[in-house]
């Protein structure tokens, strides 16, 4: 899995830029927590899809950045979290034990860019 890492507010609007071409997720991971360790690995050992970009945002360094992503797209903020962005908006999210590959996977099947 290759990572994009989230460290400016400004990333999050190149990432909405993006989701109008191709599907973003974005993974919410605290790297104190298990659980989204557990997560986080989960996804690590898929096969990377090709018209999905993958970024990763540090909660500890870069809460300021989560606080903006649930304000931007009226998402309540857990942790580990994954959204699904299409067309500059979130059109899925997804939290702890709940986050896996197949489950993004349909929900970009689901979608179409055409």
């Amino acid at each position: 899995m290759k990572w994009n890492e989230l460290h400016h507010a400004a990333d999050l609007d190149e990432m909405i830029r993006i989701s109008h071409e191709r599907s973003v997720v974005i993974f919410k991971h605290s790297t104190r927590c298990s659980i989204s360790h557990m997560a986080k690995a989960r996804l690590d050992r898929e096969e990377q899809p090709p018209h999905i970009d993958f970024y990763l945002l540090d909660l500890l360094q870069h809460r300021d950045i989560s606080n903006l992503i649930s304000e931007k797209f009226q998402v309540y903020h857990e942790s580990p979290q994954i959204l699904l962005l299409q067309k500059g908006e979130c059109i899925y999210d997804e939290s702890h034990n709940g986050i896996r590959m197949d489950e993004i996977l349909k929900m970009t099947q689901a979608e179409s860019f055409g």
